[in-house]
């Protein structure tokens, strides 16, 4: 399979090199402040689970144009991963589970607290849904936790979630903290992934609540609970909208398309942007190129 093979097959890859993003996921956060303007008046915000940066480049560009000195926008990107630098982007490479990692970033914006916190994050999926769905939403509690220690009032989150059938009670935590829960899928999500991403808006949590780091937001015993959406109560029973993002005049993240696109005379390939620093499978890709195969005859 050639190079251009992916570029023909993933619109939003290609788009990502040519535009100068570090990966197809740029167009997702954008997409999501054409349709909900999360960035307007945003001068802090925080990126979590930031590797390998698209998002935080994408916060880095657009929140410059809201400050007439470019000093008073402060943008933090925490992963725990290494990630390449950034111009005008603070990296913590600490784990968003810990109480230090949340002071951290408060001492980053001096004292002050985040206008919006974003985060991409994702495990390594396993093709299993139900197990990808669980992991997932303990990774979006985990951001959502550390954000109710980084966020202030009427701030606004938004983060990935795979939708799924238990995903009812993930709505109802979140509508405990925010006044408007909102999900949607934008327009460069493959529709044939799970993926969506959840706007929380106007941050507003339980009067008296205290950020800790000590006791999980959502029980581990929740697949347990009867999925039945009838079961639910008051604010349990909360129907979160779905939206789906753009329109028809977008390109579509599912469909392949002509190396020369509409007003292009030429092509040209190009690398990606930035190569992963100390991926998870760097050793194993290292063993592999030295393997000799012995090939048996037929």
């Amino acid at each position: 399979m050639g190079k251009t093979s992916k570029d023909k097959r993933d619109i939003y890859y290609r788009l990502a090199k040519e535009e100068g993003w570090r990966a197809r996921s740029a167009f997702k956060l954008l997409q999501i402040n054409e349709e909900y303007n999360i960035f307007n008046g945003v001068l802090r915000a925080v990126d979590l689970c930031a590797a390998p940066g698209s998002w935080s480049q994408v916060l880095t560009k657009n929140l410059r144009q809201n400050a007439v000195n470019t000093e008073d926008v402060k943008i933090v990107a925490v992963d725990l991963q290494a990630m390449a630098a950034l111009p005008g982007v603070k990296q913590i490479q600490g784990d968003i589970t810990k109480q230090e990692t949340a002071n951290a970033i408060i001492e980053e914006f001096q004292g002050l607290k985040a206008d919006l916190v974003v985060c991409d994050g994702a495990p390594d999926v396993t093709g299993l849904h139900d197990i990808d769905e669980y992991v997932q939403s303990q990774l979006l509690l985990a951001a959502l936790n550390i954000t109710t220690h980084v966020l202030k009032n009427e701030g606004t989150f938004v983060a990935k979630i795979f939708r799924g059938k238990d995903v009812s009670l993930l709505y109802s935590q979140l509508k405990q903290f925010f006044k408007l829960v909102t999900v949607s899928k934008p327009r460069s999500s493959r529709n044939s992934s799970i993926e969506a991403f959840v706007i929380c808006e106007k941050y507003n949590p339980p009067e008296d609540y205290v950020p800790n780091m000590v006791n999980p937001l959502l029980d581990h015993k929740y697949l347990d609970w009867n999925s039945d959406f009838n079961s639910f109560t008051g604010i349990n029973r909360f129907i979160v909208p779905f939206k789906a993002g753009g329109d028809l005049s977008a390109y579509d993240s599912d469909t392949s398309y002509s190396l020369l696109l509409e007003g292009q005379t030429s092509y040209e390939y190009k690398n990606p942007i930035q190569s992963p620093i100390n991926p998870p499978y760097k050793d194993v890709w290292e063993k592999t190129k030295k393997m000799k195969i012995n090939h048996v005859p037929k």
